[in-house]
């Protein structure tokens, strides 16, 4: 009882936190207005990660690995582990396209935000792709995060972590006694 009682105080504040409205691209977490124009960091930061979205979306993996640092870290919910390193995922891609017959056909970014702290920025967006596998086409819904540091003036993606994109309704096999 204890543990349903905690699973709906949780869902009450991921429903709570989800409705709650984000600065779009480029606005800062510390602005106090929403109109305060993107400072030259938010736009290097979001440019960044358009050029990586883009890169993914046209399945071109030379240029999208090329945007992440080699020391990179990646959590996706579709891995067992954690991915340690750029040359782990890379290696990690090419098994999926040998196997599975993985293609990235396209990939939108919504919902986008990113915060500037120091030399670290975060940048987080709802993400839809498109792929093919050999079993068929298929529509992922996902929300992202990308993790960059400034390193020699540039922002270079250093984390990435996929989460499936998941309602805020209550499971309906969740019954309260």
């Amino acid at each position: 009882m204890k543990s349903l009682a905690l699973i709906a105080s949780v869902m009450m504040l991921a429903t709570g936190s989800a409705n709650a409205q984000t600065p779009a691209v480029g606005q800062q977490t510390a602005a106090p207005k929403a109109t305060q124009p993107a400072s030259a960091a938010s736009r290097e930061v979001a440019a960044a990660a358009a050029a990586i979205v883009d890169a993914f979306g046209r399945h071109d993996p030379k240029k999208y690995f090329s945007l992440f640092a080699p020391d990179a870290t990646f959590i996706f919910h579709t891995t067992p582990k954690r991915l340690n390193t750029r040359a782990e995922y890379e290696a990690e891609w090419a098994m999926w396209e040998k196997e599975d017959g993985f293609r990235v056909r396209s990939c939108k970014s919504t919902d986008q935000r990113v915060q500037i702290l120091g030399d670290v920025a975060v940048f987080t967006h709802s993400v839809q792709t498109e792929l093919s596998t050999k079993q068929g086409p298929s529509t992922v819904q996902e929300r992202e995060t990308i993790v960059f540091h400034r390193r020699g003036g540039k922002w270079v993606a250093v984390h990435e972590h996929l989460s499936p994109l998941t309602s805020n309704v209550m499971p309906s096999a969740l019954t309260i006694d």
